[in-house]
């Protein structure tokens, strides 16, 4: 069993240098609960949004036994919410959690369920933030990208709420290593987990690794 440390939502708008001129990558703390639904946390925002949010994205959560290992790598503090992420957690093998896998995060008829969908993976935004050398190439091989989340059951989570792995698809792929080696191998077995209704890959998973399989 694992707890959320910290719910995050965006803070302010930035500028940007990318394509749509401001970022909602300054996520921060918030004090209190915070109702989670189809789309993500309430108050929450997504600057560009082909590229994050969506059913799909609607949560971003990030281990602190990760932020950790940066942030001794950095030699920089590495707080909830820097990554961008929307849920900071302890206990939880975020980067290990396989595709599909499913969470509950809090307690009661009001918690909230949610399903690994993928990686996290980083772009020029996210470097532009954190200002480190071959930032993108670093975090995408760091084993350690995160987790997107998709909403099954909307609900209302704060800091200190429990997080339960509810169940796993069995298949072995992790959303770290998915993204770290994206290997044919692993990219087969998704396919063939999801042929028998044991996953529900996400459109623009199933498009990448449709094409891996074929290496």
């Amino acid at each position: 069993m694992g707890t959320l440390i910290a719910v995050c939502r965006v803070h302010q708008l930035l500028p940007d240098a990318g394509t749509v001129g401001v970022t909602a990558i300054d996520k921060r703390p918030v004090d209190g609960p915070v109702r989670v639904r189809a789309l993500g946390a309430y108050g929450d925002v997504q600057a560009d949004r082909y590229d994050h949010g969506g059913r799909d994205k609607a949560l971003y959560a990030y281990a602190q036994e990760a932020a950790d290992r940066w942030a001794a790598e950095l030699e920089r503090e590495v707080p909830p919410g820097l990554f961008g992420e929307n849920l900071r957690t302890s206990g939880v093998d975020v980067d290990g959690a396989e595709v599909g896998e499913r969470w509950r995060i809090g307690t009661g008829d009001d918690a909230l369920e949610v399903e690994v969908t993928m990686p996290r993976t980083p772009c020029a935004t996210f470097a532009r933030r954190m200002g480190e050398e071959r930032w993108v190439r670093r975090f995408a091989r760091s084993g350690a990208p995160g987790a997107y989340l998709r909403v099954l059951r909307a609900g209302t989570v704060a800091a200190g709420d429990p997080v339960e792995v509810l169940s796993r698809p069995g298949h072995g792929v992790g959303v770290g290593r998915w993204l770290a080696q994206t290997d044919p191998a692993d990219a087969r077995t998704l396919l063939a987990c999801a042929a028998d209704g044991g996953l529900d890959l996400a459109p623009d998973v199933r498009e990448v690794v449709e094409v891996v399989a074929r290496r």
